[in-house]
């Protein structure tokens, strides 16, 4: 006797491929048409975690590696890696050509394999500025215990150490990969960091979730933000047809020994924060500031009632002033005061 799932089953799976072959980017539909196939989104965060573990072997393992057996325990590693990251490159960028001429897999294989031997020797320069990013993590946090707390735990290090692999691969024209790659961190982390930014060494975010860098950002070394910061686009501009101008600067600009606090929200290709600033919590600002500024927004005056229903607004003097004034400072009393009002560790 046929079940009812079984007979569900018989009709439902030639309608779902039929499906498939209406969508002309789904890249079983792409197998079927042209001889393309996507590597899945699971096997490239695999890569990615097991390139990670290649950089702080034991830390980010399933089991510690044995010190005598590092060197041919890399080797192998790597070598996986590069062959398995290789073919999933090529299947992307052969993915890209398919809307133009007859594609060459030769070509793209070709491409490929020169972009995992980028990646591989600049893998030395990543770990040594991904050190200096475990230090500054280490130093900046005085909850911190150890530098492998912040290498094992922290998740503005998995973030960052995710994105400085991702943008090399971003950097040689790899389609869809680094994507995926970031978008990974962001599921795992609540911190959404573009590929294309460009980051500076020495870079700690703290606590995390809820960080957004966009593509075209730049920021400098020993840099410090904080939860909830947005380096964002001020707007989108549209080509006469109305469709997104891509490809344009449109994310700011962060100088070197900037702290920006909690809820921050700076915008626009044209915006640049002048190096050894402090932008403070919850501000909101769309215009460069110069540098040695420190912006925040007004203190606010919150209203405190005791049982007995008497009311008293807490903080009796007149709110203080900014520093400077600014254009494009939001000027509100919801924000925080110059220290961003950092919860206690």
């Amino acid at each position: 006797m046929t079940t009812d799932w079984k007979r569900t089953l018989a009709d439902l799976v030639p309608r779902l491929i039929e499906g498939l072959s209406r969508c002309g980017d789904c890249p079983v539909a792409a197998r079927a048409d042209k001889g393309l196939c996507l590597s899945g989104q699971q096997a490239v965060h695999d890569v990615l975690r097991r390139l990670i573990a290649a950089l702080f072997p034991g830390c980010h393992e399933t089991q510690p590696v044995a010190p005598d057996g590092l060197e041919r325990h890399l080797n192998e590693r790597l070598a996986s890696v590069a062959e398995d990251l290789s073919c999933q490159i090529a299947h992307a960028l052969e993915r890209e050509a398919r809307g133009g001429a007859a594609v060459d897999a030769e070509a793209c294989a070709r491409r490929a394999d020169a972009a995992v031997a980028r990646l591989l020797d600049a893998l030395p320069e990543v770990q040594r500025v991904l050190h200096m990013d475990i230090e500054a993590g280490y130093e900046g946090d005085p909850a911190a215990r150890s530098t492998m707390e912040v290498v094992m735990s922290y998740p503005g290090f998995f973030a960052i150490a995710v994105h400085r692999i991702a943008h090399i691969l971003y950097g040689e024209g790899v389609p869809l990969i680094p994507r995926v790659m970031s978008e990974h961190a962001h599921s795992l982390t609540g911190i959404d960091i573009h590929p294309g930014a460009a980051i500076g060494p020495a870079f700690f975010i703290d606590h995390g979730t809820g960080v957004v860098i966009g593509e075209t950002a730049v920021i400098g070394a020993r840099v410090k933000l904080y939860q909830g910061v947005t380096l964002g686009a001020l707007s989108f501009p549209k080509d006469e047809q109305g469709r997104l101008i891509k490809g344009i600067k449109r994310h700011p600009n962060v100088g070197d020994d900037v702290i920006i606090y909690a809820g921050a929200t700076i915008l626009g290709g044209d915006t640049t924060i002048g190096r050894h600033s402090v932008i403070g919590g919850n501000v909101w600002l769309t215009h460069s500031v110069p540098p040695h500024s420190t912006v925040y927004n007004r203190q606010p005056r919150p209203v405190i009632r005791n049982s007995a229903g008497t009311k008293a607004a807490a903080g009796s003097a007149a709110p203080a002033p900014c520093a400077e004034r600014v254009p494009g400072v939001q000027d509100t009393a919801s924000a925080a005061p110059p220290g961003g009002g950092q919860p206690a560790r």
